[in-house]
């Protein structure tokens, strides 16, 4: 009988304890540069990009041929103000509750801190305290999502507002990035090579 309640125990603690599959991953078309990026250079077919605030038109996917390994990347530095990139699947919302997780590869200069922004199905827009702040060279950076706190923000302007409490993660729109910031050229701007998020998958 203890075997049996232990063997229990043991199936529930590990399905609470799943971690959710990959909800989606982008790595942008290795085509040339443009400005803005645009749908033309996402490479997932189910994902739909969104450009937002004041410096849309000036968001660069960039990519350089010498060293030989750079990737083919979004860039901030010629952002004439506050920006925003966002992805979402065109037939599913994401639940980004517990064990769920956004991935990225990137590189930020000056004082930049690249950080989540999210849309929820109700229409609230959200952007996380932490981020992923400067480096000399690209990094992998990791956001546990229950470990963030979030503030509201303004997607018109892409500033951040007052801090939101409890907030329902169950059914989130659209997942993207900013650094709340305009660009200031190579020594002070964002740069996204992929982004990857796991979550469960809620249909449309």
């Amino acid at each position: 009988m203890k075997q049996l309640f232990f063997l229990l125990f043991s199936f529930t603690l590990c399905k609470a304890q799943e971690r959710p599959s990959l909800f989606f991953r982008e790595d942008w078309k290795e085509i040339p540069a443009a400005t803005p990026v645009t749908q033309e250079h996402v490479v997932n077919k189910e994902l739909l990009l969104a450009l937002y605030g004041p410096g849309r038109d000036s968001i660069k996917k960039s990519h350089h041929d010498v060293p030989a390994d750079d990737p083919y990347y979004i860039w901030s530095g010629t952002c004439t103000g506050n920006w925003a990139v966002t992805l979402k699947k065109q037939k599913s919302y994401v639940d980004l509750t517990g064990y769920a997780k956004i991935t990225w590869r990137s590189k930020q200069a000056g004082l930049k801190c690249l950080r989540v922004v999210l849309k929820l199905a109700d229409g609230k827009w959200l952007v996380s305290d932490q981020c992923d702040d400067r480096s000399q060279d690209w990094r992998v950076h990791e956001f546990n999502i229950m470990d963030i706190n979030w503030y509201e923000l303004n997607i018109n302007t892409v500033v951040e507002g007052n801090p939101v409490n409890n907030v329902n993660l169950s059914r989130v729109d659209e997942i993207g990035f900013t650094d709340l910031t305009p660009g200031g050229g190579s020594n002070a701007c964002s740069r996204l090579d992929w982004i990857e998020v796991y979550g469960k998958s809620i249909d449309r």
